[in-house]
């Protein structure tokens, strides 16, 4: 089964964009090789204000990489190089993905993809670039409500030239819930 892997920048005060979306504050360190890592992946998914960034930097699709963008608001004939889903079948689209032969698949952004993608046991890692910055406010890693979620530190490394941490964490499967006996 293919993974779904939550790669994204953060603040250290864990923003994964300014309070209007913006990105500027992300730095980018020569050590880190993107080319590597874009062939880990086949297939992006982006929420609607990530998919709208991303195409006001000319990176509205990959070539060789299906960008699966997740939007109530975007029509399937706007954008023919991408595939857009309804919130209401994202379940169901990262379902069939996961279990379709393939590369890993790059859940790019948003933070509000990620947590309703995680609420449903869809996503198998958090790797997190924490950019040394302090935001103050903006859009969560993890917006709430959200559950807890146990996670198990698999990789880390520090990028020395400009302070980049990164970290990857596997998701842990839910615990048991466990039953308590009634004293009588």
């Amino acid at each position: 089964m293919r993974r779904v892997r939550y790669a994204v920048a953060s603040s250290l005060d864990g923003y994964i964009a300014g309070p209007k979306g913006e990105a500027d504050w992300i730095i980018m360190d020569p050590d880190i090789d993107f080319a590597a890592i874009f062939k880990e992946f086949d297939t992006f998914l982006v929420g609607r204000r990530t998919f709208e960034a991303m195409g006001k930097a000319g990176q509205g699709s990959s070539p060789g990489i299906k960008t699966f963008v997740f939007s109530s608001t975007l029509r399937q004939q706007d954008y023919p190089k991408v595939t857009i889903v309804t919130p209401d079948k994202a379940t169901e689209t990262v379902s069939a993905l996961r279990a379709a032969s393939g590369k890993d698949i790059w859940l790019f952004g948003g933070g509000q993809l990620f947590r309703s993608l995680a609420d449903a046991g869809l996503v198998d890692t958090v790797e997190v670039g924490v950019i040394p910055v302090l935001l103050g406010g903006g859009i969560p890693l993890f917006p709430p409500p959200a559950p807890q979620m146990t996670l198990k530190l698999t990789k880390h490394r520090l990028y020395e030239k400009t302070g980049i941490l990164g970290l990857e964490y596997a998701i842990a499967p839910p615990a048991a819930k466990r039953r308590t006996k009634k004293r009588r």
